[in-house]
């Protein structure tokens, strides 16, 4: 996380910061959910618990970066983090007890989710890149606003 955080402040980048993580979770997630071995499925539940939780920040700041004036940015940050409850909710609804050791289906929507975040953030970042391409041309204005 503190290293998410320092690429992504020294950098000024959080798209491929964010995806980055997300493979990380990507390759923990069948090791913790598919090895044979505790050690070695201890060691997919460290890569998933790095990737996963180094991306709660960084994509609240993908996010902030992205929106301009301080009140839609408070309002778009509580939407986000009121919107990541539903992953409480829906955890105990997709890890079943009579799914375990394996959890296939956790597991799987886990895999989704994490391959949702890589594909929302490439779409997002190409269009944010090309819109500002038009905005530096003086061909749109963003928000709202000619110097944002």
């Amino acid at each position: 996380m503190a290293l998410s955080a320092y690429l992504g402040d020294r950098f000024h980048v959080r798209g491929p910061i964010l995806v980055c993580n997300a493979l990380i979770a990507l390759v923990g997630l069948p090791i913790m959910g598919f090895a044979t071995s505790s050690n070695v499925r201890y060691f997919g539940v460290f890569l998933v618990t790095a990737g996963s939780n180094a991306n709660i920040p960084t994509s609240l700041a993908y996010q902030a970066n992205n929106v301009r004036g301080q009140w839609k940015r408070a309002l778009c940050s509580a939407m986000f983090v009121a919107s990541g409850g539903i992953g409480g909710i829906s955890g105990g609804t997709i890890f079943r007890a009579q799914d375990k050791p394996r959890y296939v289906p956790g597991i799987s929507a886990a895999i989704a989710c994490n391959v949702l975040v890589i594909v929302c953030v490439m779409g997002l970042s190409g269009y944010y890149m090309y819109a500002n391409r038009l905005a530096e041309k003086g061909k749109k204005i963003l928000e709202g606003s000619k110097t944002f």
